[in-house]
């Protein structure tokens, strides 16, 4: 009875460490609730840059459409313009033109080359004011 007895502590069976599923919970709703608030901070912004956006587009429209009637009537001038410096063109090249120079002397001044006859045109139907 005098044995030499081994010191050593009862035997208790190992217990496995559970895991406290609550903070993994609360970790896990705690990073959900940052992704949704960050998800409705990235939305808010997105909405605020659209609507900054379509406003200035509201802003813009009148100012484009403006500008585009401008732009039309000065189409429509440009054109005019043309028109009329074709004409002209003509005339400054039928003017020099030494073919015609004495046809546009004529017209201008109305004296008449010597050789010409003059040609005047009456009514027969018309009495002359001097038979009365």
């Amino acid at each position: 009875m005098n044995a030499i007895q081994h010191s050593s502590p009862p035997l208790q069976p190992i217990q496995k460490r559970q895991v406290m599923p609550r903070p993994k919970r609360h970790l896990r709703q705690r990073s959900h609730q940052v992704m949704a608030m960050e998800v409705t901070a990235k939305i808010a912004v997105n909405i605020a840059i659209s609507t900054a956006a379509v406003s200035a587009l509201v802003q813009l429209l009148p100012y484009h459409w403006l500008q585009q009637e401008k732009l039309r009537e000065m189409r429509t001038e440009v054109k005019q313009m043309e028109k009329r410096v074709e004409v002209l063109q003509a005339e400054f090249s039928r003017n020099f033109d030494p073919h015609q120079a004495k046809s546009i002397m004529q017209q201008q001044s109305y004296r008449f080359d010597p050789n010409q006859r003059q040609i005047v045109l009456m009514n027969p139907d018309e009495t002359p004011a001097s038979g009365n």
